[in-house]
This record gives structure tokens, sequence and C-alpha cells, in this order.
């Protein structure tokens, strides 16, 4: 049984130690808006936070975030970077099949926590480390600034 820190609960999951974090979170949490991308933790689709940094969830052992707080896309929006972040994405209409955009927004919240003005080099490297099939990389470059804006 492990406990973690989830979303701003207290929860616990019957899980193996070294099961990945992602499938902690889809199967034993019910919380399936982290997708499941290429398990090698290359494409992003599985970003969540720890302790406030991004991190793929495919490749990290449920144990090693005990003791951290763990915020996944459902509960990124309790904040006022999460919904400047998730507003814009609406606003600009960023998503085209949708899949990666839950490990899009992780990123790029995190981004905006550690640079609230980024330059567009810093949203490139930021948002290197996730993957999206349908390209949209221009109108996810567009809705960082756009966050941005709308919290300054």
């Amino acid at each position: 049984m492990l406990t973690l820190d989830l979303n701003g609960r207290t929860t616990s999951l019957d899980v193996p130690a070294q099961m990945p974090l992602l499938w902690a979170l889809r199967d034993a949490a019910d919380l399936t808006g982290t997708k499941y991308g290429c398990g090698a933790g290359h494409c992003g689709a599985c970003t969540v936070h720890a302790d406030g940094q991004p991190i793929h969830s495919c490749v990290t052992p449920a144990s090693a975030v005990c003791g951290q707080r763990i915020v996944t896309i459902e509960g990124v929006g309790a904040d006022r970077v999460g919904q400047a972040v998730q507003n814009a994405w609406r606003e600009l209409d960023v998503a085209q099949c949708g899949f990666c955009q839950s490990g899009q927004i992780m990123s790029a919240v995190g981004l905006l926590r550690r640079h609230p003005h980024p330059s567009d080099a810093q949203i490139d490297q930021a948002m290197r480390g996730n993957l999206c099939r349908c390209a949209t990389y221009v109108r996810i470059r567009a809705a960082i600034h756009h966050a941005a804006a709308a919290l300054a």
C-alpha cells in the first residue's frame, strides 16, 4: 500500500512499489487524464508534477514519489497558473487530436512557474520533452505567451 499526496488529497493506493506512477494514477486512482504515449519517457504524454516539477510518470516508480506533492492534469487548474494555461489552450484552440495535450499543459505550467515571462527559446527548451504528432507547436507556444500575459 502506497500513500500519495495526489492533487491535494492523501490517497492510499494498493499497488506494487515499482509500478510506474502512470499506471498507479490511471488504474488505481482512476485519474485517466495522464496519457500513455511511449512508455520510455520520450514523448511527454505522461507528464505530471512532483513537488512542482514536471516528470514523466511512465518511467517513475510510484514509490519514488511518496512524500511529494503529485499534481495531475485533473488537479492542475486548482491555482491561477494552471487556470491561465488551461484557459489559453481553450481560447487559442490549441488541441487538434488532443492526446498529448495534458502532458503539454503540465509542462507549460511548470515552465510558467519558473519563468513567468518566457522567451521563445525558454519555451522551446521547456517543451522539447513533449511531442505532438499533430504538430501544434506554433499554437502551443502562442498559448504559453497568452497565459503569461494573462498572469502579468
